[in-house]
């Protein structure tokens, strides 16, 4: 008997958090869930990431509506998996941001990724049916650094390396020292690595340590409010990545097969971190990528539906 993927069994309802970080910047978070940033500025909203689904992103749009009627003119893409970025529709901006990389993943893998997630993670795609045909295509791109005013609020949209994706983008208020960091960062979650860089991430993490944040929104978990969350945000995620890709790189190195390596990792990292939200959900596809990097493949191979079995099946079965 093959076991479900372990998310078929999250079936609960999360609450929600809508929180206050400054004038300019709110936090919507459920739990765990995937989290979404608001940055309000002069002139205009930007939203980053976007829920899941149109229907679900109706409820950001809602709690944004609850503080400004100013107009929601632009969605910032972290990086491209479904669950960030296929909510997009609802917020009818002008423009959609991401990274140059993050639209090469687009046309490379997002339609296979987004076959793959929704039937992974059923509970995560609520009202699947509203999300329109189709990829979430970003209208501007960028390289390394872009800067965009709100007014009178700088918003510095950055590339500081690569971690949980290639693409992956934070933005940055360097006036309010606030940072939304997309799943680079995430606090009592574990990192999905599924299509991670384990070599670079841990210098990423310094990179946005580097800008001194006094505020962080993690892609998973709660708003980080104080110098002392952000670092434990920071540190929980930097050992989660490091302890996983130590303990794969150690087994491979023994020559034992994926099965193994797998076993082995997750007996080591379950102590510590098995507490988690989506710990049994994102270790199978996180040891993979790891075994992946050290091995054999630098870059990420592309998961679909059908690899999202057999994986779950050599691994789980």
């Amino acid at each position: 008997m093959t076991k479900t993927f372990a998310s078929a069994a999250d079936l609960e309802v999360k609450n929600v958090s809508f929180d206050k970080l400054s004038d300019h910047a709110y936090a919507y978070t459920a739990e765990g869930d995937p989290n979404t940033g608001i940055i309000i500025g002069d002139d205009a909203v930007m939203v980053i990431d976007t829920q899941a689904t149109p229907v679900m992103a109706q409820d950001v749009i809602r709690r944004i509506r609850e503080v400004t009627d100013k107009p929601i003119k632009y969605v910032l893409l972290s990086h491209y998996h479904a669950v960030r970025v296929l909510g997009a529709s609802a917020y009818g901006a002008e423009h959609i941001i991401a990274s140059e990389d993050t639209r090469d993943l687009i046309v490379e893998r997002g339609q296979f990724d987004k076959d793959s997630e929704i039937g992974r993670f059923p509970r995560l795609f609520q009202n699947v049916e509203s999300v329109p045909d189709g990829l979430t295509w970003p209208t501007m791109t960028f390289n390394k650094k872009m800067t965009l005013w709100l007014g009178k609020l700088e918003v510095q949209i950055l590339q500081l390396g690569r971690g949980h994706t290639k693409g992956d983008t934070v933005a940055w208020l360097p006036q309010e020292k606030i940072l939304f960091s997309g799943d680079l960062v995430e606090f009592d979650a574990t990192p999905y690595a599924g299509d991670a860089y384990f070599k670079d991430w841990p210098q990423t993490l310094d990179n946005i340590a580097a800008l001194k944040p006094e505020k962080l929104v993690p892609g998973r978990g709660a708003a980080l409010q104080t110098p002392e969350q952000v670092q434990a945000g920071l540190a929980g995620t930097r050992a989660f990545i490091s302890d996983l890709y130590e303990s794969v790189k150690e087994s491979a190195a023994k020559g034992e097969d994926l099965r193994k390596v797998y076993e082995a990792t997750f007996a080591k990292l379950q102590p510590k971190y098995g507490q988690w939200v989506i710990f049994n959900h994102c270790m199978p596809f996180d040891v993979t990528r790891a075994y992946d990097e050290a091995t054999q493949y630098p870059d990420p191979r592309i998961w679909t539906a059908e690899r999202d079995v057999a994986m779950w099946k050599a691994l789980e079965g």
